[in-house]
Parts: C-alpha cells; structure tokens; sequence
C-alpha cells in the first residue's frame, strides 16, 4: 500500500485523527534529528529541539497552508527553532566528530564496499575528512549542503524553505560540492 501524502495526513489530523500525526512524525523524525544535528553539532540537543518542533508544529497544524509542502514547513520550523538554541548557548565552532563536553560525538556512518581492518580505517578517516571539510564551509554552503544531503530535502523545497530562486540553490549547491572536493582530493584520489 503506497504511504499517504502529508497533505492528506495534515487534513486527517485536522479532523480528529491523532494518529495520522504519528505518521508524520515517523516519517520525518530521523531526517529532521540528522538536519537539527548539523546545525547543532550535539545529538543530544538535536533530539530535544526536533521533539520540541513536532510539538509546535502539532499545536500549529490549523494554521498550516497546504500550498506549501509540509516537509518546507516542518524544516523551517526547524531552522528557527535551532537558531533559537544556538542563541541561547552563544555557540562556538566546534568539532562536529566532538560534543561541547569533550565526549565523543555520534558518527553517522553507512555501510562500505571496502571490507577488512584496512577498510575500516580508511572509512574512519575519511568520515572525518568529511566531517571536518563541511564544518569548514562558509555558513551559507554547510547549511544548503546539510538541507541536502542530511535533511534529504528537494532542491525545491530548499529553494522554498531558504526563500532563494531555484537557480541560486543550485549554484550555491555546485560550488560548496566544489569546495568540498577541493579540500577532499587526497581521499577521492585513493
């Protein structure tokens, strides 16, 4: 059975359906927590902010207007909700392979072709690399690089969400890819 859209969920909730709700979260929960998680450079606060955007978003579904698409809405919820934070703890720039306390921060890892002790260390190095390459972008390439590759967010709906013409989010796109393969070239080359 294909997944209902959200604009259908948006209404069932609207009409009393609670549940419909629920499938919206489930849905977005993990891509909005991966998003907060780039701005927020903690997972902790990445979980307390999303938990804290579906309530509001929850409490504000009356006022949502259906010719957006809810996955817009819900990230710029996000966004702002995220500044709001960084606000609040006046946040310096740090590791994202770090939290603030000096723990080990959460790696998000997938799955490798490369097999064996050596693989496995090559991997580590370059999810550094990586990590550390994209913490050193402009805020303005880090933040469109993250709505597109963590959030998983359509280059229209970040288009929508960052109020910028297409063009202009696929040019910025283009050229934070750039930077990022300029600073990576040592590991693409291996």
């Amino acid at each position: 059975m294909e997944p209902r859209p959200d604009e259908e969920l948006v209404r069932a909730v609207l009409e009393g359906d609670q549940d419909a709700f629920g499938d919206l979260v489930e849905r977005y929960q993990g891509r909005l927590v991966n998003y907060l998680y780039r701005l927020l450079r903690n997972t902790d606060e990445a979980h307390d902010v999303a938990q804290e955007v579906f309530i509001k978003v929850y409490q504000a579904l009356d006022r949502f207007d259906p010719r957006y698409r809810f996955s817009t809405w819900l990230f710029r919820v996000g966004q702002n909700a995220a500044i709001d934070q960084i606000r609040k703890r006046r946040l310096k720039l740090v590791s994202l392979h770090r939290q603030d306390d000096g723990e080990e921060g959460r790696d998000w890892e997938l799955p490798s072709g490369e097999r064996g002790p050596y693989g496995e260390v090559r991997n580590l190095e370059r999810g550094a690399a990586i990590r550390q390459a994209i913490a050193g972008l402009p805020d303005e390439y880090r933040e469109l690089i993250s709505l597109r590759h963590f959030g998983e967010l359509s280059y229209d709906e970040i288009a929508e969400l960052k109020e910028m013409p297409l063009g202009t989010v696929k040019n910025k796109l283009f050229r934070g890819r750039q930077m990022l393969k300029a600073q990576l070239s040592g590991f693409l080359t291996d």
